[in-house]
């Protein structure tokens, strides 16, 4: 702190410091709350009374006005008899006059009664039948402005006691130091609490501006100094505390939004942590459900909800790797290396609430993340992938796809496809080399996890598109998938927009094309709602396809800043 300006060979008070303390730590202070909080708390006129009367004390301390001697009268006494033997002169009789005369006396005997008493305070002795288990009272004052105190109360079951139940990290009573949890709550600004439910008190320290005191019983166990975690989860939901009927203290909550990093400050209660908004200043922390707490709240309301059946199975221009997207009629050959009865439960029961993160950001010479695209059939992943690959076809690649049919005269292997046996591709689905695979007219098709290690082994950006159901497998520390969610826009813009676009429909190796209808249209956007309400933790950005141009823009920008810039990822891509 810099030092405060004072006159040549002047100290200054602590009165005046005091007085100017505001003014030297506004440069200081970045919040427009801190400083208030800061004017009010040392412009408080008690605490300026306070320092008054301790100058006035500190300054007749250092005077040190002590008795020369505690026996003025009796030495009077001895020199009044010590003079009357001597010769009479004027100057001796005036003296020996002035020491008989009452008066003084009386003042030299109340100097001497004032000399030898002790002014320092005396304790009174301890009584010697004390209970060595009655409960100590601990005075504790604590200025607060518009901040909460940071301290949730509860009452004890067995005892009826208002308890501290949890202290808020960062609030102002941790910052204090005084106030523990344990801590019996006897008064509050002198108003007993015994009596009173947890609510009336809340109400009582809301209401109450400036200095509080308390009057507790310390609890004996003394909270541990606590070192502040870096533990970041990304939350996967929206949280508001006011509409919150289970949190314990409302006011102590803290909101947050899908997608939102939060610093977990602690864990120690299993239904309730305490966390804080990544990178904020404010020091405090707050109340959100904790992740076992909101996985039963969710698995509890939680509606089952299904995906609609993709329509096509579509042939892709050279280079493209071909969609495993069957019609409902055909959709049973559609298969995922994952696929089974307990996997569908599991996705099922899978809820997500918050994924422990840690920041990430690509080194150079590192492999490139996968990019994977989603989004319902006819929304435009296609186009996009092939906007990307034509802007930049030595950063960008796709997969070639795995075939047991036979090779065409014009087809190279490799380049279309990578022709396999059947008698291999069926053992290379039994060893789990498949991503996604379907079969189409007695032949499969696929894409194999090595296809995708293949282009991410030349230093490129590997550009895939697959089901959902396969997401949360592609989420390695492998692969660091970066997803993208591709919707589209209203009914009312595919009406407008698309009404002489067509959609492939694929039911031959040539492959076809028609017109969209409106059940195209309706199917698309319920698939986009679905994908998002099921699968949407997964997606770290999302893009509507309203115009084509727009969206590339939008995704290209994303693809770049995945490369240069810090993102969150799960902790585990970065410490397995």
């Amino acid at each position: 702190m810099p030092a405060l300006a004072t006159g040549a060979g002047h100290e200054p008070g602590l009165y005046e410091l005091l007085a100017a303390l505001p003014s030297q730590l506004q440069p200081h202070v970045s919040r427009p709350e801190d400083n208030i909080f800061l004017q009010d708390m040392f412009g408080e006129r008690s605490l300026h009374s306070l320092v008054k009367i301790h100058e006035q004390l500190q300054h007749y301390e250092e005077s040190k006005p002590v008795p020369v001697l505690d026996s003025a009268a009796a030495l009077a006494h001895e020199l009044s008899e010590e003079l009357e033997g001597k010769s009479a002169n004027g100057e001796i009789k005036e003296l020996l006059k002035l020491l008989a005369k009452p008066h003084v006396k009386s003042l030299l005997s109340v100097h001497d009664t004032i000399a030898q008493k002790s002014y320092d305070p005396e304790l009174p002795p301890l009584p010697e039948d004390i209970d060595d288990d009655e409960d100590s009272v601990k005075i504790i004052r604590l200025v607060k402005n518009k901040e909460p105190l940071g301290a949730t109360i509860r009452r004890d079951d067995h005892t009826g006691a208002i308890l501290v139940a949890r202290i808020m990290r960062g609030g102002a009573a941790d910052r204090s130091g005084l106030i523990h949890v344990g801590d019996e709550l006897k008064e509050v600004n002198g108003i007993p609490v015994d009596d009173k439910k947890p609510e009336e008190i809340i109400r009582i320290l809301a209401q109450s501006q400036g200095a509080i005191t308390f009057k507790v019983v310390p609890c004996v166990k003394e909270d541990a100094p606590t070192k502040e975690q870096k533990v970041f989860v990304k939350a996967f939901f929206d949280y508001d505390p006011n509409e919150d009927k289970a949190i314990p203290c409302k006011e102590a909550g803290l909101a947050f939004k899908k997608g939102s990093i939060l610093q977990i400050m602690s864990q120690d209660d299993a239904t309730w942590w305490q966390a804080k908004h990544e990178g904020e200043a404010n020091p405090r922390a707050g109340l959100i459900p904790s992740k076992q707490f909101q996985e039963r709240r969710f698995a509890l309301r939680r509606p089952v909800a299904t995906l609609p059946p993709q329509k096509t199975l579509s042939r892709r221009s050279s280079g493209f790797r071909r969609s495993f997207r069957l019609s409902r009629k055909d959709k049973k050959t559609n298969k995922s290396m994952y696929e089974c009865k307990k996997s569908e439960m599991y996705d099922m029961a899978d809820v997500p609430t918050y994924e422990e993160v840690t920041p990430y950001r690509r080194q150079s010479g590192a492999k490139h993340r996968l990019v994977v695209l989603v989004g319902p059939t006819g929304v435009g992943l296609n186009e996009l992938k092939r906007k990307l690959l034509i802007s930049d076809p030595q950063h960008f690649s796709v997969t070639i796809p795995h075939t047991s049919r036979a090779k065409k005269n014009q087809e190279s292997d490799g380049v279309e496809y990578h022709f396999i046996s059947r008698h291999l591709f069926e053992t290379d689905i039994h060893n789990n080399k498949f991503i996604e695979y379907g079969e189409y007219k007695g032949n499969y098709y696929g894409t194999s996890l090595d296809s995708i290690r293949s282009v991410l082994s030349k230093n490129k950006v590997c550009l895939l598109d697959v089901q959902p159901h396969t997401l949360k497998h592609l989420r390695t520390a492998e692969f660091k998938p970066f997803i993208v969610l591709v919707k589209p826009p209203t009914i009312e813009r595919l009406r407008e927009t698309r009404r002489n676009g067509k959609i492939l429909s694929g039911k031959d190796d040539k492959g076809s094309a028609k017109p969209f209808t409106e059940e195209d249209f309706e199917e698309m956007v319920t698939t986009a709602q679905m994908l998002e309400t099921q699968h949407g933790h997964l997606f770290e950005k999302v893009i509507v396809n309203d115009d084509l141009s727009a969206a590339f823009s939008e995704l290209r920008l994303a693809l770049k800043k995945v490369e240069t810039e810090t993102h969150w990822v799960p902790v585990s891509w970065t410490h397995s």
